[in-house]
């Protein structure tokens, strides 16, 4: 109960700043597998498949509702004081465990060189995702009096594509909240909400709809991969995490309030190996709790 907790409050904190996914804190503690086949499992028709699947992303979800609050109401202040701080945490982070993916899946990707074609593309996809990433944007209006069905239509499809990114290691789906003009205002409904104001309802309702079609549609595409096409897939995996490197450091820009990308100047260095201690720490953790 507590890993799955624990590994839900990590994802969540991931999947609330630009750049960084919960798919890759799911990779890279070694239960990215489990999560997909879970997912998949809880569309099934095994019951008792259904039945264990239903459980652990129950867990996962407790940990995840947990740490997903926390981030709205508490560390989003965070994110516009001590950007750069966080940016390098999430760096080094990131960084660190590149290699760790290469050392878990080395039986998968060894002596299969012609993969690096799918690393390079996975790492050119994100850059291309993070460079038309606006700079600045005051986002969209989402209180009940200024939905329209227009804008129910696009937030719907925005949802999709964005619980896409973030289901997929590398990929943030909060920055393509950010190209769609909504994470602004999203993050913005999500805080009136827990403050009891329920002219936001109908858009996380919406939004909610999108997120679950969206996880529909693309999680069979991805356990297919990883089943079938194993070795293509993780080379893509790691193309996402090297690309989500840049995306990071370009983070600051995506503000509410823009700030400039990381530069050696803002690039803290003590928080970036603050970034491979946690890693390290998480991977004790998962060692400690799964004995």
């Amino acid at each position: 109960m507590l890993l799955n907790a624990v590994r839900g409050f990590c994802m969540a904190l991931a999947d609330s700043v630009p750049g960084v996914s919960g798919g890759t804190i799911a990779f890279l503690l070694g239960f990215y597998d489990e999560f997909i086949h879970s997912l998949n499992d809880l569309m099934g028709r095994d019951n008792e498949k259904r039945k264990k699947a239903f459980f652990f992303l129950a867990k996962l979800g407790i940990g995840w509702v947990i740490g997903f609050c926390l981030s709205v109401v508490i560390l989003a202040s965070l994110f516009e004081t001590h950007i750069y701080q966080i940016s390098s945490v999430f760096f080094g982070l990131t960084l660190f465990a590149i290699p760790m993916v290469i050392h878990e899946e080395k039986r998968a990707i060894r002596g299969k060189w012609g993969g690096l074609i799918f690393t390079a593309g996975g790492a050119l996809l994100v850059f291309a995702i993070s460079w038309f990433s606006p700079s600045s944007s005051e986002g969209i209006r989402v209180s009940a009096e200024a939905l329209s069905p227009g804008l129910g239509i696009y937030i719907f499809f925005a949802a999709m594509i964005a619980i896409t990114a973030m289901v997929l290691p590398g990929i943030s789906g909060s920055t393509l909240l950010l190209i769609f003009g909504l994470y602004v205002p999203v993050i913005g409904a999500v805080k009136e909400f827990l403050h009891f104001n329920l002219s936001y309802l109908p858009v996380l309702v919406i939004f909610g709809l999108g997120v679950v079609t969206g996880i529909v549609a693309i999680i069979k595409i991805v356990k297919m991969c990883l089943e079938r096409y194993r070795s293509q897939t993780i080379y893509a995996i790691l193309g996402l995490m090297i690309g989500s490197l840049y995306a990071i450091l370009i983070g600051p820009t995506t503000l509410d309030v823009p700030k400039a990308p990381v530069s050696f100047a803002t690039f803290s260095i003590p928080f970036f190996l603050l970034g491979g201690v946690i890693l390290a720490g998480l991977e004790f953790l998962k060692a400690r709790l799964e004995k």
